[in-house]
């Protein structure tokens, strides 16, 4: 018996149509269960990306499971001590505090360092003011003094403290812009402490950007120092954070001991900063619902582990835990002997601390947030070889390649700390 060619062309068509509808019920039950996920987005802004991959910033992993990326060889300084002259014969000094987290300490030691070393002035060792009346902590109950003092050796004269003849009320207040320039210096600095001998230094920040310049300054070396070599946590914290990256690995045995940091604080997405302005609508922020569809869509298994920043869980977040099962506190990742001393306080430092130095280590950090805490993060990560900063964003459709939302910083090289490493 012959076979019919219409026959067999209509059967083919037939499972071809068979195949598609298939695929279109699959895609719209997965949308439709997002949709009914709870939640509002919260709108803002983050600079746009669209970053093209590029194998000298980023390698997808063929190791584990999911889109993860791999680390690269740790940059190196580009600065050289050699080229900085020998301290002169110290002339005053230089106080400052360290405050608002260490998103901030990073540069408010920049610019202390820079200025210092400008006007050849001691510089004392600050302290850690946190956000409330009264809680102001040692340098060394955070930080390593000896690491400190070590890395300024020859650069700038370091002192544990004001010598007693010298009253607090006698320093001359002096606020300077974050990243400040020279022209600044002798303009607005070098004059008072001329007169006074002796200043209070306090940066305040115009900006956010952290973006590299293309002028070069004869304060970069210096800067560059100021803002990687010089800190180091102090032992114990150390040990905290040591002790809370490796149970998050522990957790993450079915991505190879992977996880990811996301800058997360309900506190802040209830800002009203937080939301949009203009027709655009652009966001910088991103809420829990938004932040697990975006990780989805890139291709991050459900059993991913998360590390969020935010303290204590709240009940918010539960959207991104019935999606990402593994997704963490620090009270659920810290050792239980440790959260009398650094989960004290809403507004503890230590916490501040503990996040900013997981997000920097861990395989892939997200800041749902934009602002300082984002910029130095990816600084300390590039510096570190651990490029692979996802920037979050609405995406439509069920899917998206992930090296399309690298951080800006990464894929066009732009940050700060490419002017500091090679």
């Amino acid at each position: 018996m012959g076979v019919d060619l219409r026959q067999v062309v209509a059967g083919i068509l037939t499972l071809t149509m068979f195949v598609m509808l298939g695929q279109m019920i699959k895609r719209d039950h997965f949308d439709s269960l997002q949709d009914k996920l709870p939640g509002d987005g919260e709108d803002a802004h983050f600079e746009s990306v669209n970053a093209i991959e590029n194998d000298g910033l980023v390698k997808l992993s063929k190791r584990s499971k999911g889109p993860w990326m791999e680390d690269i060889q740790e940059l190196k300084p580009c600065w050289s001590r050699t080229d900085l002259d020998e301290i002169e014969q110290s002339r005053g000094y230089v106080t400052f505090s360290l405050t608002n987290g260490p998103e901030y300490h990073v540069s408010q030691i920049a610019d202390a360092v820079v200025v210092a070393r400008y006007l050849t002035a001691t510089l004392v060792l600050p302290d850690i003011r946190g956000s409330k009346p009264g809680d102001v902590r040692n340098f060394e109950d955070i930080y390593d003094v000896d690491k400190f003092m070590k890395s300024l050796d020859g650069i700038v004269k370091v002192a544990k403290e004001l010598p007693n003849e010298i009253s607090i009320r006698d320093l001359a207040a002096v606020k300077v812009p974050n990243r400040v320039t020279e022209d600044h210096i002798v303009e607005s600095v070098e004059p008072v402490f001329k007169s006074k001998g002796n200043i209070r230094l306090a940066t305040y920040f115009p900006s956010v950007n952290m973006r590299k310049t293309a002028q070069k300054s004869s304060v970069d070396s210096v800067a560059c120092l100021g803002m990687f070599g010089t800190f180091k946590l102090q032992s114990e914290v150390l040990e905290v954070v040591d002790s809370m990256i490796e149970r998050l690995r522990t957790l993450s045995r079915k991505s190879n001991g992977k996880f990811i940091a996301v800058d997360l604080r309900v506190e802040i997405l209830e800002n009203k900063n937080c939301h949009g302005s203009g027709s655009a609508r652009a966001k910088s922020c991103y809420n829990a619902q938004e932040i697990a569809l975006f990780l989805r869509k890139v291709g991050f298994d459900t059993d991913t582990t998360i590390y969020l920043t935010q303290s204590r869980w709240d009940n918010s977040l539960s959207v991104l835990r019935d999606i990402f099962p593994k997704t963490y506190t620090k009270e659920s990742v810290m050792p239980d002997e440790k959260k009398g001393k650094f989960l004290g306080s809403e507004d503890s430092e230590f916490e501040k601390v503990i996040d900013f130095h997981i997000c920097s280590q861990s395989d892939v950090f997200v800041p749902a947030i934009s602002g300082l805490f984002y910029a130095n993060v990816a600084g300390k990560r590039i510096a570190s070889g651990k490029p692979q900063i996802l920037v979050p964003a609405d995406i439509p459709g069920t899917s998206a390649p992930i090296t399309n939302y690298l951080s800006p910083y990464v894929a066009k090289r732009n940050h700060l700390a490419y002017s500091c490493f090679c």
